[in-house]
Parts: structure tokens; C-alpha cells; sequence
């Protein structure tokens, strides 16, 4: 893509509503645009982002064995007066009728409607264990919507809900989710750490949430210091290996690591003095066991190999999509700019030519973007004729991880300059060897 002919409104000034850095770049880099409280329109930038992050988010959910679906925003009041939760759920379900004065709602969540698909078409304990998912726009109705789209009202979630016989089984879904959401995290660049959390309005007993440490999170968090040290890695798991799946979340869950809503003081102080840590988090997915609280209420059951009829153990599952942008954003910029992470970046590598019409750098230039395309990438050319210095603004600004400088100068010597967005470091070197070092980055995710 060129510049001159992309969509990227960018803004010098800071808009006043904004009041946490995330909100602030992601208004000035032309991300996003607000259509009313806590909605907002997609714009090119914001949804090259969003698309990466949900694209992670299907590889790691398929790659657990879960299967995606795709369930509709309005949803039938009568579904909800079944599990007893449409009275319960409290004003932030969005309740509408349609022409026919039926009651309807704008979907805060899904466990209703994929109780009734299970129930609709699995009725044998052989078609168990199953996993279905999807990534799908929700709205909840927030009292006070802030801090753009890390407390939206309508918001892009994944949510995933597994069926299982025993409450055996349901525990290794509850584990194989807890594994596959540590993988797609730290594809994302971010250290996600579950903490013992409340399972609110979506009921059960056993339930996680994932926080990523900032500054604005929402909630006050209490942890052991090592678990920071924690990293998945690149290990290869068996997600069919109750053993495996069970050892992953012991050696992420043992340490304290607490929400406020579940912290106790007494267990808390029985970590080292010298470990004890209280910060700010940002929750960006949760995972629930609830057992039969739905099948139950619903009908969801199977007959078993004692030809018993009884109720499903479920567990539901979220990411929150759109969310996740805000939140790496708090966590990687600086007072430049954004600061993506290789594995959610709208562009690859930035390329800027420093003399827009000089017959030697726009050839150069135009060779660069040729060869990262060719080598399945995807650069943002900054073919404008602007100074170099708003060049660079623009690049820092929108938080590219590298940067190919192009100008007559250097190319006089064979070299151009590759710049590294989190570091600031660069270096001179010719042309194809800058086109390999950065194909093999990617190449290495």
C-alpha cells in the first residue's frame, strides 16, 4: 500500500475526550472514529489490526481442537426466560421487540443460544467431547462507556463454549482453553497473566481471568513477582494430554495471582514480603467452568453408555478482540507513538523515501516494496511529497516495528537505513540485505 493513495486520517492535536494513551493514539493515529458513546466506526488502520488479532485468535482456537461457528447478534427474550438469567441480567442488556411485539435482545453474551444449537442436534455421549466458538460483535449497555474501546459498549469477542460428560472432562476443556489463550497472548506480544477471578452474571465456581499489568488497567490486581517471569514459549502441546494440559496450568496458577474482587489478604501475606506486588490490570479474556447451571435449566443433555439420560458439564470461554488493541497499546508505546509487536502490525515495515521524485530513490523505493511483497509481506510505502520530518512523525506515530529509510545520500554509497521502532536503533546496509533481515523476522514468528 502507498500512502498517497491509503486512508489514514492522522491528527497532530490530542482530542480532549481521550483520557488514557490508548484512546489518544488510536483517535490520532486514524484507527478509529466515534460514532456515539462507546461505539465507534473502524477505520483502515484500526481494522488491519483488529483482523490480525482475531486471524491469531482462530489459529490458536482451532489449533486446540475447537470448532468456529457463527451465532446472530439478536437473540429471542424467550431463550434467556428459559436459563432464568432475562430478568437477572441487569440494564446493560440492550431489550428490544420486534414488529410483531416480540421480545428480542442484543446479545451480551451467548450461552443461551449455543445451549439450544447443542441441544438441538447432540443427544449421544459419543459425539462428546465438543467445543464450539465464534468472534462475533456483542453490546452490553455500560452506564458509563470511557477510555474508547477498552469500555465500549459494543465490542468484537470471542466466545467459546464446550459441551462435556463429566465434570472430568469439562476441568480439561477448562485447562486446554487456559493453555491455548497463554499461546495466543504472547503471539501478541503481550504477557497475559490469569488471576483467580468472580464469575458475575455468567455463574460457576471455577473461573480466570487474564490481565496484562498497566498503568489504567480497570482493576487492582495483587500477585507473587514470579509468576511475571513465566513465559509459554514456543513448547509444543498435546491438547489432548489431560496430563500436559494440567500441568501448564498448575505451573501458570500456583503462584498467588488475585483480581480485588477475589484477593485475601491472609493468603496473600504468606508470599514473601520481597515477592508481594499490587499493580493495575487490564482483562482481556476469562475462562468459566458452571457445570450444568445451563444444560440443566435447558435440556442439554446426552444419553451415556448406561443409557442415562443427563445434563452436560459446560464452560464458556472469552477473548476480548477489539479490547485487545487498546490494550497493547498500553502496553507498548512511548511518547512517539504506538509500538506494535511483529505478531498484530497493520504493515510489516514502513518504507520512506526521503527525495519523493528523484529518479534514483523512487526507483529504490519502488524496488524495496516489490521485494517485501514478493516475499509475502506487507509494506506501507510513505510515497508523499512531504517533508522528512512529518515522514517520520507519521511512521513513529502509527508504530510500524521497522523502518527502511530511503534517501539520494545513502543510496550514493549502496546503502539504505533500517530502523528498529522499539529500540530507535538503525543500520546502514544495502538494500537486499535490509529486504532479507526483515523477512526473516517475520519469518521466525
Amino acid at each position: 500500500m502507498r500512502l498517497s493513495r491509503y486512508f489514514l486520517p492522522v491528527l497532530k492535536e490530542t482530542p480532549a475526550e481521550a483520557q488514557i494513551v490508548s484512546h489518544r493514539l488510536m483517535l490520532r493515529a486514524g484507527m478509529i472514529k466515534q460514532s456515539s458513546a462507546g461505539i465507534y466506526s473502524w477505520l483502515p488502520l484500526g481494522y488491519k489490526v483488529l483482523r490480525n488479532i482475531e486471524q491469531i485468535v482462530h489459529e490458536e482456537q482451532q489449533r486446540a481442537g475447537h470448532v468456529p461457528v457463527l451465532m446472530p447478534t439478536l437473540q429471542s427474550a424467550d431463550l434467556w426466560r428459559e436459563s432464568g438469567r432475562y430478568e437477572d441480567y441487569g440494564e446493560e442488556m440492550l431489550r428490544i421487540q420486534d414488529r410483531h411485539g416480540r421480545d428480542m435482545l442484543y446479545g451480551p453474551t451467548n450461552e443461551e443460544m449455543i445451549t439450544d444449537i447443542f441441544r438441538s442436534y447432540v443427544n449421544s455421549y459419543k459425539d462428546l467431547p465438543l467445543t464450539l466458538y465464534q468472534i462475533q460483535w456483542k453490546f452490553r449497555d455500560e452506564r458509563r462507556p470511557r477510555f474508547g474501546v477498552m469500555r465500549g459498549r459494543e465490542f468484537l469477542m470471542k466466545d467459546g463454549y464446550n459441551f462435556d460428560l463429566t465434570k472430568e472432562d469439562a476441568m480439561h476443556a477448562y485447562n486446554r482453553h487456559l493453555v491455548s489463550y497463554l499461546r495466543t497472548y504472547e503471539r501478541m506480544g503481550l504477557q497475559a497473566i490469569p488471576m483467580r477471578a468472580d464469575s458475575g452474571p455468567i455463574g460457576g465456581d471455577d473461573t480466570h481471568e487474564f490481565l496484562v499489568l498497566a498503568e489504567t488497567g480497570e482493576s487492582e490486581v495483587f500477585y507473587d513477582s514470579q509468576i511475571t517471569d513465566l513465559k509459554f514459549g514456543d513448547r509444543e502441546i498435546d491438547y489432548d494430554s489431560v496430563e500436559q494440559c494440567q500441568a501448564v496450568l498448575e505451573e501458570f496458577t500456583s503462584r498467588y495471582a488475585r483480581t480485588d474482587e477475589t484477593h485475601d489478604e491472609a493468603v496473600f501475606n504468606e508470599v514473601p514480603e520481597e515477592r508481594r506486588r499490587s499493580a493495575r490490570g487490564i482483562e482481556v479474556g476469562q475462562i468459566f467452568y458452571f457445570g450444568t447451571k445451563y444444560s440443566e435449566a435447558m435440556g442439554a443433555t446426552v444419553i451415556n453408555d448406561k443409557q442415562e439420560q443427563i445434563p452436560v458439564h459446560m464452560g464458556s470461554h472469552g477473548i476480548g478482540v477489539s479490547r485487545l488493541l487498546g490494550a497493547i497499546i498500553e502496553a507498548s508505546h512511548d511518547d512517539k507513538g504506538i509500538i506494535w509487536p511483529e505478531g498484530v502490525t497493520p504493515f510489516h515495515c514502513g518504507i520512506v523515501n526521503l527525495k519523493q521524485g528523484d529518479e534514483e530513490a523512487d526507483a529504490a523505493c519502488d524496488s524495496l516494496y516489490q521485494q517485501l511483497t514478493n516475499a509475502g509481506l506487507d509494506p506501507l510505502y510513505d510515497d508523499r511529497k512531504e517533508r522528512a520530518g512529518a515522514k517520520f512523525a507519521t511512521m513513529d506515530l502509527i508504530g510500524l516495528p521497522w523502518r527502511i529509510t530511503v534517501g539520494p545520500r545513502g543510496l550514493k554509497n549502496g546503502v539504505v537505513e533500517l530502523t528498529c521502532r522499539k529500540t530507535g536503533e538503525s543500520e546502514e546496509m544495502a538494500p537486499e540485505a535490509a529486504v532479507a533481515k526483515v523477512v526473516e523476522i517475520y519469518k521466525s514468528l
